[in-house]
């Protein structure tokens, strides 16, 4: 019970409860209880100990009950002022209404802010993330301010793992396809989950989609080969919908807290700070929508609740191996240098056939693609064993 007492009152709600039971004269209980007479003769006829209204029973008012409901339906109507609404009261209803008792009248049926009469705006419902498995990973690029001692602005390129919130970032000095390549390297070396899924924006590092005629990806940007490489799906966004990427957008709006709130020095200075601020994100930072624990934990517990959609020590080693031979057999002074036959270490423990000089995207598709057994790899997109392996492009 909410008691609204006056700041000299002398009396409680238990001392009321007690004058209503007790007996003996008006007179003696008010000089028990230190009280008036008419204190003690209210709360003997009260029915409860709930303290009522001090509130004038009869309102000082000089507009008529029917002047009032006028007056309130031009203001819900007209949206008037109340200096506006005082001067059409007084020249239509009643020449005698004051400013004060107008407003009085007003907050009695609610309509005292006119801020509260305008309609609520029509806001966007925001639908929360679809529940994904870990290895769907967003990726996109923030550029950073230009240091003191650099001469041209860098770029931060980012991802973030959709079921964990894992975050893994790098800073490029370009912008360009072959630095979106060497970030996905990077990513899949330090994910301890297999990355099935990635969600880029349609910027010319990622896709050639808005760069060709018929505005669809072609499939030979550099970006898309690794992915096929590594069997990643990649989607892209719709344009200009940043939000479909909302989630590493959300993080980006994080990084450039931090570079609001920090003096640099240098572009070091810069690189390790992003970098110890990724670190305390992920593994000191807990999150709600992770049930209050970190992206390393959450990691942690999907790892122990779905263990096939992460790495293995052999998957580890295997990942390293085919990423760097894949980059290595894109080199041309490398198929003319290396005359030894090159061997590949397949997951069924054999050693595979030699791979021909000629077919470097052949060499990244049979590294990258998981199930093939001491299979040959051949130049032209030869059939081997059940699998077609593109050639060079």
């Amino acid at each position: 019970m909410i008691v609204k007492r006056h700041k000299q009152a002398r009396t409680t709600p238990a001392i009321w409860a007690e004058i209503r039971q007790a007996s003996g004269t008006l007179a003696e209980l008010a000089a028990r209880y230190n009280v008036t007479v008419d204190t003690i003769r209210k709360w003997k006829g009260r029915d409860s100990v709930e303290d009522r209204s001090h509130t004038a029973h009869r309102l000082q008012t000089t507009l008529t009950p029917a002047q009032e409901r006028i007056a309130v339906e031009l203001r819900k109507i007209l949206r008037l002022g109340l200096d506006d609404l005082q001067v059409v009261v007084r020249e239509f209803l009643n020449p005698t209404v004051s400013r004060s008792g107008l407003d009085r009248c007003l907050r009695r049926h609610g309509v005292g802010s006119l801020r509260e009469l305008e309609p609520a705006p029509n806001r966007p419902v925001h639908k929360p993330f679809k529940a994904y498995s870990p290895g769907y990973f967003l990726l996109d690029v923030k550029y950073l301010p230009q240091m003191p001692d650099e001469s041209a602005r860098r770029y931060l390129f980012v991802t973030i793992d959709r079921a964990t919130r894992w975050v893994f970032v790098q800073v490029k000095p370009h912008k360009t396809a072959a630095a979106a390549r060497a970030f996905l390297a990077a990513v899949q070396k330090a994910a301890s989950c297999h990355i099935r899924t990635i969600l880029t924006d349609n910027g010319s590092e990622f896709t050639d989609r808005l760069f060709n005629r018929q505005k669809q990806a072609s499939g030979e940007h550099e970006f898309d080969q690794l992915c096929a490489a590594l069997g990643i799906e990649q989607r892209l966004t719709r344009p200009r919908t940043p939000q479909t990427n909302g989630m590493v957008e959300r993080f980006n709006g994080r990084i450039s807290e931090v570079l609001a709130i920090h003096r640099f020095e240098s572009g070091q200075d810069l690189a390790s700070t992003l970098a110890r601020y990724v670190l305390l994100y992920n593994q000191h930072l807990p999150q709600q929508v992770l049930q209050h624990r970190t992206p390393i934990q959450a990691m942690k517990d999907r790892q122990k609740q779905q263990p096939d959609l992460f790495k293995n020590a052999f998957a580890i080693v295997r990942d390293w191996i085919c990423i760097s031979l894949a980059f290595l057999a894109t080199l041309p002074w490398l198929v003319s240098t290396i005359k030894q036959p090159i061997h590949a270490f397949t997951p069924d423990g054999r050693f595979g056939r030699r791979l021909c000089e000629n077919a470097p995207v052949a060499m990244m598709s049979l590294m990258a693609c998981r199930g093939l057994r001491n299979d040959t790899v051949c130049s032209g997109g030869e059939q081997v064993t059940g699998h077609t392996v593109t050639g060079a492009a």
